[in-house]
């Protein structure tokens, strides 16, 4: 019988985790035991996932465009992804009709989180802007515009 080989990992953050838990679980458990768990969890998860792909690793051309045309510092744009650890971090929560695919720490699914006072997580779904023709693009941020707006003016002053 050969040895068999180490499941591959799709991504360096599913690494992060393999190695997290060898540490936390050091004389219990093997690295190739966490790595095995972590790669059979991925794989049966991603069989139904809605959300298959991580950000790209580029922004719109449209998206791009329509941020120029109303004046937005496009310095260091890039896709970044909603960790486990912004959303702890975060007052506010805001997503864009990921629903279930994004992490969420209990309690925030509600705009106002039961577990943790003062933190809020909201869903409000937009369209797609990637691959959209400009017109489209340029709705979908004049609507995320509208409701930046109208969130801040519900905070109070500080």
């Amino acid at each position: 019988m050969t040895a068999s080989s180490h499941p591959v990992l799709p991504d360096e953050r599913l690494a992060a985790g393999v190695a997290r838990l060898a540490v936390r679980h050091q004389g219990r458990y093997s690295v190739e035991t966490a790595q095995r768990l972590i790669a059979d969890s991925y794989e049966q998860l991603a069989e139904n996932a809605h959300v298959r792909t991580h950000p790209s690793g580029a922004v719109d051309p449209h998206v791009l465009q329509a941020l120029t045309e109303v004046g937005a510092a496009l310095d260091e744009v890039c896709p970044k992804p909603l960790t486990d650890e912004v959303v702890q971090a975060a007052d506010i929560v805001i997503t864009m009709g990921c629903g279930d695919a994004c992490p969420v720490v209990p309690g925030h699914r509600y705009d106002a989180c039961p577990v943790m006072p003062g933190h809020r997580y909201l869903d409000r779904p937009v369209p797609d802007p990637g691959g959209a023709p400009i017109a489209v693009v340029r709705s979908v941020r004049d609507a995320i515009d509208a409701r930046i707006t109208t969130l801040l003016d519900t905070l109070p002053s500080t």
